[in-house]
């Protein structure tokens, strides 16, 4: 396991914002950092950043305890964004690519690789105040990966795109991905969570209620309901019991939901003697339905 929260606790004051939280994210991966306003995420990323520790509980790199050395090789985009509006775009991002470590000379390099790619290289000598709110999320995303840290942290990254922009980030983090960077990724955008996370960790309460596979999750929520498109309009078929549920939707499609005790199978069997199947999938859960499902009723699921 590349990082690992075991047992955190952390109180503020009277307030436990963690308790007992304990994850793990396998390297190479991007892990979804779930939960509603107030949960305890934005806690236990200042901890992994050592902005403050612990006060049970241990984090683990690779095994060993993390260690102030270990932030080096961290790049972290908080929801709050903080650009000197007065300083201009490549000179600031040249100062903070330093403080990153990087010569000069190699920064100005990668930077400007990186401002052609994101269409921005036009705006190097521009004051940021004069940047919308989504080219200054560019150049704040650039600087947060710059120096290639093994583990890149983004809290929101997509907040301010649109949807074009929005689809270059998602393409740009899972290229990261492919290039061994290990990414954690704090949304509240589930549609998002679908397309690039492997595994997740929804915190509700200070408590972790909910991890695992992406898709091991959605399946285990699975209400048994299918949607099978035919070759003719779906008239005059002849349904068992054990189908609990069965909707002609628009087109030549039903949508179907089986008892708890039957299978696709099943389905299949009663169907293939009646019509031809063009296309047959399971309709599995939203993230967003799992989430709202499982806060809602205060994550008491194993």
């Amino acid at each position: 396991m590349f990082l690992e929260a075991l047992h955190i606790e952390k109180n503020y004051g009277s307030f436990r914002a963690l308790d007992d939280v304990s994850l793990g994210v396998e390297e190479g991966t991007v892990f979804g950092l779930l939960g509603p306003n107030g949960a305890g995420k934005t806690t236990l990323i200042r901890l992994i950043n050592r902005i403050s520790l612990p006060d049970r509980g241990e984090l683990l790199i690779n095994g060993q305890p993390m260690s102030d050395a270990d932030v080096r090789e961290i790049g972290y985009l908080p929801e709050e964004r903080g650009l000197y509006r007065k300083m201009k775009v490549g000179e600031q991002a040249v100062y903070l690519a330093q403080l990153k470590g990087l010569a000069k000379r190699d920064a100005e390099k990668r930077l400007m690789q990186w401002f052609e790619k994101f269409d921005i290289a036009d705006w190097w000598n521009r004051p940021v105040e004069q940047l919308s709110k989504g080219m200054q999320q560019k150049v704040q995303f650039i600087v947060t990966v710059l120096h290639e840290p093994r583990l890149l942290i983004f809290d929101e990254p997509f907040s301010g795109f649109d949807p074009v922009n929005a689809t270059m980030l998602k393409e740009e983090i899972l290229n990261l991905r492919k290039r061994g960077a290990t990414v954690i990724l704090s949304t509240h955008n589930m549609s998002s969570v679908e397309e690039l996370c492997d595994d997740i960790a929804l915190i509700n309460k200070s408590h972790v209620v909910l991890s695992g596979n992406v898709e091991k999750i959605r399946r285990s929520y699975s209400a048994g309901t299918y949607r099978v498109e035919l070759d003719r309009r779906p008239d005059n078929l002849q349904m068992p019991e054990w189908c609990v549920d069965c909707t002609v939707e628009e087109g030549n499609a039903l949508r179907v939901t089986l008892g708890s005790d039957r299978s696709a199978n099943d389905l299949l069997a009663v169907l293939l003697p009646q019509v031809r199947i063009v296309s047959f999938r399971e309709l599995l859960p939203s993230m967003n339905d799992i989430f709202i499902a499982t806060v809602k009723k205060g994550g008491d699921r194993e």
